[in-house]
């Protein structure tokens, strides 16, 4: 039951680090208020794929 649950939380991470992905520039407007909104984008696509990653592989090492 706790590794369900464990494998549950994971696939939530790597989905919120997907929606990071795909909405980063929306993101970047809404959250943050500095000009250089292309480097603000560049950060959380980034930050969504290592997410996904790390997730990704705990996920695969959960079985």
């Amino acid at each position: 039951m706790g590794l369900m649950i464990i494998k549950l939380i994971c696939m939530l991470i790597v989905w919120l680090g997907v929606i990071v992905i795909f909405d980063a520039r929306n993101l970047t407007k809404r959250f943050f208020g500095f000009g250089d909104q292309n480097e603000g984008a560049s950060g959380l696509k980034i930050l969504g794929f290592m997410v996904v990653i790390v997730n990704a592989i705990v996920l695969m090492l959960l079985k």
